[in-house]
């Protein structure tokens, strides 16, 4: 009984402030012996609400044991001036990528794909040798394919599109 009222009365008295965060969290720890060792336990208290969005990550390391010693104001001073460079830098960053797109929009005004436009697949085609696009029907044909007559053979190539495909004539291992 007498080990149980140590450990109520331990709670209420040993309990040390360590530090106060921006948001107004305080931030307390204490010495417990647990079976003979001593760990030390580490809470904060929420001046408002318990929103666990409102604590800084450098106070979040120190109550998960990740850093050994709290988090002093100078330190949490320096890192929000980053933190605010780094957001400063951003937004900059974004301002020259949209003026990019806008002075790169001006000079090539038909090549943009987005939603509404397309992919040119005429030049796209031109590229592979041996391929054609024939603009009758829309499709296009590799030398070689299957659908001009020739004896079938599997190749390395995809060989017809649409109803000229014929299933089994394609080995990616060769």
């Amino acid at each position: 009984m007498s080990r149980l009222f140590a450990r109520v009365s331990a709670f209420f008295t040993s309990k040390t402030l360590v530090g106060v965060d921006k948001a107004g969290n305080r931030y307390f720890t204490r010495k417990e012996d647990t079976r003979g060792i001593m760990k030390e336990k580490r809470w904060v208290i929420f001046k408002s609400e318990q929103d666990p969005t409102s604590i800084p990550v450098e106070w979040i390391c120190w109550l998960n044991g990740q850093r050994k010693r709290a988090p002093t104001p100078e330190e949490m001073a320096e890192l929000e001036t980053k933190r605010e460079q780094v957001k400063q830098n951003v937004a900059l960053l974004k301002k020259e990528e949209e003026e990019k797109k806008l002075a790169n929009a001006g000079l090539h005004p038909g090549r943009t794909i987005g939603k509404d436009a397309s992919p040119d697949l005429k030049n796209l085609i031109k590229q592979f040798p041996g391929a054609s696009y024939d603009q009758n029907n829309g499709s296009d044909e590799a030398s070689g394919a299957i659908g001009n007559g020739r004896s079938e053979e599997r190749t390395s190539e995809a060989s017809g599109s649409g109803s000229s495909f014929r299933p089994g004539t394609w080995d990616p291992s060769s």
